[in-house]
């Protein structure tokens, strides 16, 4: 195999960041199933993966990247055989197994899945992490008794990857969603995808109640601190909260009361360790009945060589959606 090209994370000296660079197969980690990367994403990971804003890659160096879809060259996992449309996402990839930000990817076995048979290659990419994030917590919150009928579902952390697509599938399914955001510029937007409203985060509450009026039946939280906070002691009974991220800090200052006296239950989602089943699960209905309705809104193609640009505008709360980066041609 000829050398190709591989966006590599390094450090040096303990700054850490990211440039192309051509790549060997010699350079590998362990896999058994070697792809040929069409497409990968952009999350808000990756960006910080590349940069000195975080500590997110385990070693050095690491190509990026903890999505990718393409074709498989070669494989000595009896699942897979050559020419095979398949995705990959999380795990170490990009953290410490090279991931997706290359035109090849040598990954284990046990980390790949088919390409679903209604999913084209970058239509999975569009979804990535951020769609098996969204459905995750849309499948938990309904095994925990969540149904339209219940009420309103709020997300917070709109505009990003999850919480645009968590709007789209929920919307989809029948909900009343409400979006939660900073960014009043996008309001139109989020309502186009599905938001029967929009709520600015300059709306909460300065003093916050540990028990106060019970708003939402659901919630997918991208965000943590105090809005976590506030969305617990506004849900419903027996209201199903998903703790997904924690953009506005990792500290949750709450009471037991929402839990006691209302039975609210908090659910943790973690998309990057997840075992099979579940992403089988997710992904099958991904292909489905959450299939979102606007992902071309949601999703934009960007060419493998804006990868630095795309983080820039991440990193500086410019984006909103996905990007999906084509790394590669199909054919």
């Amino acid at each position: 195999m000829k050398p190709f090209r591989a966006f590599l994370i390094e450090q040096d000296k303990g700054s850490v960041s990211g440039s192309f660079v051509q790549f060997d197969e010699s350079r590998f980690d362990a896999g058994d199933v070697l792809v040929r990367v069409v497409y990968s994403s952009v999350n808000y990971k990756d960006a910080l993966a590349a940069s000195r804003q975080g500590s997110i890659v385990k070693r050095f160096p690491c190509v990026g990247g903890v999505d990718l879809a393409g074709i498989v060259v070669r494989s000595a996992a009896p699942r897979f055989k050559p020419g095979d449309k398949v995705i990959a996402t999380s795990y170490d990839l990009g953290v410490a197994h090279h991931g997706g930000y290359a035109e090849y990817a040598l990954v284990p076995g046990g980390w790949v899945l088919p390409l679903p048979e209604s999913l084209s290659l970058f239509e999975a990419m569009a979804l990535g992490t951020a769609g098996l994030t969204a459905a995750m917590a849309i499948d938990r919150m309904e095994s925990n008794g969540l149904k339209p009928e219940s009420g309103a579902v709020l997300v917070t952390g709109a505009t990003g990857g999850v919480g645009s697509l968590a709007i789209d599938m929920l919307a989809g399914r029948g909900y009343e969603v409400v979006a939660l955001t900073g960014k009043a510029e996008q309001a139109e937007w989020l309502r186009s995808l599905g938001a029967a409203r929009v709520m600015l985060r300059g709306e909460l509450p300065k003093d916050m109640k540990p028990l106060d009026k019970g708003l939402w039946a659901g919630a997918v939280d991208n965000v943590g601190g105090e809005v976590l906070a506030w969305l617990l002691s506004t849900a419903k009974p027996t209201g199903v909260v998903t703790s997904i991220g924690l953009a506005a800090g990792a500290a949750l200052n709450t009471t037991v009361m929402p839990f006691v006296l209302r039975g609210v239950s908090l659910l943790g989602v973690d998309s990057a360790y997840a075992g099979f089943g579940v992403r089988e699960r997710a992904w099958s209905r991904l292909a489905a009945d959450l299939r979102p309705r606007h992902l071309a809104r949601i999703a934009s193609e960007q060419p493998f060589e804006a990868l630095p640009q795309v983080f820039e505008a991440l990193l500086a709360g410019h984006a909103h959606g996905r990007t999906v980066l084509r790394v590669a041609q199909a054919d």
